[in-house]
């Protein structure tokens, strides 16, 4: 029997096969369905700081409207002591799905301000999560920042929320830290147990129609999984055997999981094959990664981890800028053109 349990953030998995953050994971019953297809943990969807803050607001809006006007409009309404807002509603899903599957439950939480990090991990631990991911989500985009300024700020969030937790915590980071290995060593340094790469920016687009800024969703491809293995692999060996590396984006098959795994990866993430094929598509990813290790005389996760890394592989440099030049020559042109020929050349 090939063996597929593996370690992630000091959890005992039976598989490396984790449902990342996605809609499917934020339905008790659905996660349970994937679990039972045989995921070895299942993370939920991020708990917005944003979306807690806009309901808020809007309801104190709400229950003042026209109070200023007249004076019998203040009784309206009786006075509100508290409303189920957001996080009441995430922290109700980290416990209905704890009651749900068999396998741990990680939860997601994306804040803006630095005391929330805090105060709402240890809310998603009291409530029974057995890790939590912190989503370092946002874009840099004020000039007077620098690169430092952003990387300290993003480094003590994580100091503080580790402080805080007695249970694990991982960081998905977005591949663009200008020294992302550096910057990788800062965040395990400061109290991550894991790092998760990478986050996808969705990219806002524009309609000519309406001239308006619009938000376009696109599921994930697999050539996305490219950006991950390098740097999982990379990471690898720099960052020792006891810092879990999770790879996600572009992750649709067995055979995705094990490139994952061969460069270095603990687990392989997946959300968006599991959007286009159902919960139940994790048992198909399984079965083949069963198969391609049986086919290639790997008994177990633990053999097959790393043995493709930065340091076990035979040419490092193809991890690095000797893989530019290489890929480049390795374009086939159409229709009959050849490199060299003006119309079919390749440029940078």
């Amino acid at each position: 029997m090939t063996d597929l349990s593996t370690d992630y953030l000091g959890l005992h998995l039976r598989s490396p096969i984790v449902a990342s953050a996605g809609p499917l994971t934020g339905d008790p019953e659905a996660a349970r369905r994937i679990a039972d297809a045989g995921a070895g943990a299942v993370v939920l969807p991020s708990l917005f700081e944003e979306e807690i803050l806009h309901e808020e607001v809007g309801l104190n809006e709400a229950l003042e409207a026209g109070s200023e006007h007249f004076a019998e409009a203040l009784d309206y309404f009786p006075a509100v002591q508290r409303f189920e807002n957001a996080a009441d509603r995430y922290l109700a899903l980290v416990r209905a799905t704890k009651t749900m599957v068999d396998v741990p439950v990680i939860a997601s939480l994306n804040a803006t301000s630095t005391g929330s990090w805090v105060r709402y991990a240890r809310l998603l631990e009291e409530a029974g999560a057995d890790a939590i991911e912190l989503n370092l989500y946002h874009v840099a985009a004020t000039a007077d920042r620098t690169a430092a300024d952003i990387e300290d700020a993003d480094v003590a969030v994580v100091s503080d929320v580790g402080d805080a937790l007695a249970i694990p915590l991982a960081v998905k980071l977005s591949p663009y830290y200008s020294a992302f290995a550096n910057f990788a060593g800062q965040v395990v340094g400061a109290g991550a147990a894991g790092l998760v790469l990478f986050n996808r920016f969705y990219q806002p687009d524009v309609d000519l129609e309406s001239r308006d800024v619009v938000a376009r969703l696109e599921l994930s491809h697999q050539s996305e999984l490219r950006l991950p293995l390098r740097w999982i692999a990379i990471l690898r060996p720099q960052l020792g055997a006891g810092v879990s590396l999770a790879a996600t984006s572009g992750i649709h098959s067995g055979t995705d999981v094990a490139k994952a795994l061969l460069v270095g990866a603990d687990v392989a993430m997946m959300t968006s094959a599991l959007l286009r094929n159902g919960a139940d598509h994790t048992r198909i990813v399984e079965g083949q990664l069963t198969a391609w290790m049986t086919s290639n005389g790997y008994e177990s996760v633990d053999q097959l981890r790393g043995s493709l890394s930065y340091s076990a592989a035979g040419d490092p440099s193809a991890f690095e800028r000797a893989n530019y030049l290489k890929t480049l020559h390795s374009w086939s042109a159409p229709y009959g053109l050849t490199p060299s020929s003006p119309s079919g050349g390749m440029q940078q």
